[in-house]
C-alpha cells in the first residue's frame, strides 16, 4: 500500500494546485473583463474640454473635444495594422485655447510620409492617453530619418515643446487626404487570462493522467513480483 500511497497523495497533491491555479486565472479573467468593459464605457462617453490639470492616471482615456491648429513638424511612428498595413502615426503639436499638446492625428501608408499636409484650424475629438510602450529593448527614434518606434509622450512633447498630453484623434472637423484616425479602444490592453486558465487546467489534466499511468504500472509490477 505504501507504494502506492505515496505517489497517489503526490499526485493529487500536485492537481489541486494546477487547478486552483486555473480557477484563479478564470477569477482573473472575469476581473479583467470588467476593467476593460469599463474602459471601454469611459472612451465612448461625451467629450469635455482639456481639463486644467491633467493627471496621467485619473484622465487615462478621457474623451476631449478641442478647437485649435495643428502646427510645426510632424512626427512619424513605425507601426502596422492588419487592415492598413505598415505605415506611420502621424504625431502634431496642436496650439488650443493658450495651450500647446500633442495630438495622434492618425496612420498614413509609407508612402505618404513626406506628403504635405495641410495644417487648418479645426476641432479634434479624442481620448487622453499615456500609451505604454517603451521598454529597455525599445530602439532610440532616428531623429535624421524622423523615424519613432513608439509613442514617448514625455519624450516627444520634449521634441515638440507641448505638455506631456496626447489626444488621440477620433474624428476632425476637417479630414486630411491619406490620413486615418486610430480611435483609442481596449483591444490593445492584454488579457491573457483565459490562456493561462487552459494552460494550468491541461497541465493538471496531464498530471493526473501521469498519475494514474505511474499507479497502473506500479500495481502490474507489484502482481508479477508475486507471481
Amino acid at each position: 500500500m505504501r507504494r502506492f500511497l505515496i505517489p497517489l497523495v503526490f499526485g493529487l497533491a500536485g492537481a489541486a494546485v494546477l487547478i486552483s491555479l486555473g480557477v484563479w486565472q478564470v477569477q482573473r479573467l472575469g476581473w479583467k473583463q470588467a476593467i476593460l468593459a469599463d474602459i471601454q464605457i469611459r472612451i465612448a462617453e461625451d467629450p469635455v474640454p482639456i481639463p486644467e490639470n491633467v493627471d496621467s492616471v485619473r484622465d487615462r482615456y478621457l474623451p476631449v473635444t478641442m478647437t485649435g491648429a495643428s502646427i510645426g513638424p510632424e512626427l512619424h511612428v513605425l507601426m502596422s495594422t492588419k487592415e492598413l498595413g505598415a505605415g506611420y502615426r502621424v504625431i502634431q503639436a496642436v496650439e488650443t485655447q493658450g495651450r500647446r499638446v500633442l495630438a495622434d492625428l492618425g496612420y498614413i501608408p509609407l508612402t505618404a510620409k513626406d506628403s504635405p499636409r495641410a495644417q487648418v484650424h479645426k476641432t479634434f475629438v479624442g481620448n487622453l492617453h499615456w500609451p505604454e510602450e517603451t521598454d529597455s529593448y525599445t530602439p532610440d527614434p532616428d531623429v535624421a530619418k524622423n523615424i519613432w518606434f513608439a509613442r514617448d509622450v514625455a519624450r516627444m512633447s520634449g521634441h515638440l515643446n507641448t505638455e506631456p498630453i496626447l489626444v488621440i484623434v477620433r474624428e476632425t472637423s476637417q479630414s486630411v487626404a491619406k490620413l486615418t484616425p486610430l480611435p483609442v479602444d481596449s483591444t490593445g490592453i492584454p488579457n491573457d487570462h483565459l490562456q493561462y486558465a487552459i494552460t494550468w487546467f491541461s497541465l493538471a489534466a496531464i498530471w493526473l493522467i501521469m498519475t494514474g499511468y505511474f499507479l497502473s504500472r506500479t500495481a502490474k509490477a507489484a502482481k508479477g513480483n508475486v507471481t
